[in-house]
């Protein structure tokens, strides 16, 4: 899948001409260009993305024993969202940026912390509060509040303002910088080494908090991993390529599907390993190869998203 995210899309690429790069060996500088400064870059991100959603989702899952909890359930994309409002919405009409580099980074900048200080706003709570369905409910709270601002700002913003807005939302994998992709690898890879970290306490988890606590878990300490596992993964891809839905609700319960296994241990690497490659399908598929049209990811990962939650939820119906 990542061979052929890099060969298919507006411009095909042969596969002789993809070797000879690969390898060192000179080739078509028209072909070397476009692999080495776009296509490798987004099928990385691609890679990266599809890692974090579906670890973060495969956690939130554990945490709050929901199977349609995904990475943004405590609000991180309403954050991410009200961040990135603020940045492109609420500046003054003739302020400037300087650079499409720097627009780009205050985006990626005002979505991290936006996300990041929903999480923190939680996390905060979480340390009062020991019903973790009251948090659950609380960051579904504050989400809903975070996007009615952001609709205000909509609403007062000029046109061409909320057209880089409503551009962002809809997700990219490609609009990112190789200095963009190093934060990016840097910070999921540190989030999925947290996540991998706490594979035995969330399998203790699949019991219950006071089974896990009898097993000796510090649950505080658990969740704030989590917390701060899922604020690196879902919250810095949100900051670099916009609120991508549903592949963190969905690949987790293809991963169950697939291996039939409640274990973590089997769990996290399947749920990782599919999220890379159905994220790069979902790119594959939106670049719609021999035309120059380009669908929004969050499109895409919402046709191969919504089925299986849809499935998730007749399934339960019949449990119940």
């Amino acid at each position: 899948m990542f061979i052929l995210d890099i060969l298919i899309g507006s411009v095909s690429i042969p596969f002789n001409e993809f070797l000879s790069i690969l390898t060192g060996k000179e080739g078509d500088p028209k072909y070397s260009m476009l692999i080495t400064t776009f296509r490798i870059p987004k099928a990385i991100t691609a890679l990266l993305c599809g890692a974090a959603l579906s670890a973060s989702g495969l956690q939130m899952q554990t945490l709050f024993r929901n199977p349609l909890a995904g990475p943004y359930i405590l609000g991180i994309s309403s954050g991410a969202s009200l961040g990135v409002a603020l940045f492109l919405l609420g500046i003054p009409a003739g302020m400037t940026f300087g650079s499409e580099i720097l627009k780009n980074l205050g985006i990626a900048g005002a979505a991290w912390i936006g996300s990041a200080a929903i999480l923190l706003i939680i996390f905060a709570v979480s340390l009062r509060i020991k019903d973790i369905m009251a948090i659950l409910i609380l960051g579904m709270m504050i989400g809903s509040g975070a996007t009615a601002i952001v609709n205000i700002l909509q609403y007062i913003s000029t046109e061409s303002s909320l057209k880089t807005f409503v551009i962002w939302t809809m997700g990219s994998l490609g609009n990112i910088s190789t200095f963009q992709v190093k934060i990016l690898t840097a910070c999921v890879f540190l989030g999925l080494g947290i996540s991998v970290s706490l594979i035995k306490s969330m399998n203790l988890m699949l019991l219950g908090e006071n089974y896990a606590r009898t097993m000796g878990q510090n649950i505080g300490l658990v969740r704030s991993g989590i917390f701060i596992s899922t604020t690196l993964l879902a919250g810095t891809v949100t900051a670099f390529c916009g609120p991508i839905g549903f592949i963190g609700t969905a690949v987790p319960h293809i991963a169950r599907m697939i291996f039939s296994d409640a274990d973590h241990k089997v769990l996290m690497p399947a749920s990782i390993i599919l999220g890379a490659i159905i994220m790069l399908i979902c790119d594959i598929i939106s670049q719609l190869p021999g035309t120059d049209m380009v669908i929004p990811i969050n499109t895409v990962s919402a046709f191969v998203g919504i089925p299986v939650v849809v499935y998730v939820i007749i399934r339960n119906r019949k449990i119940g």
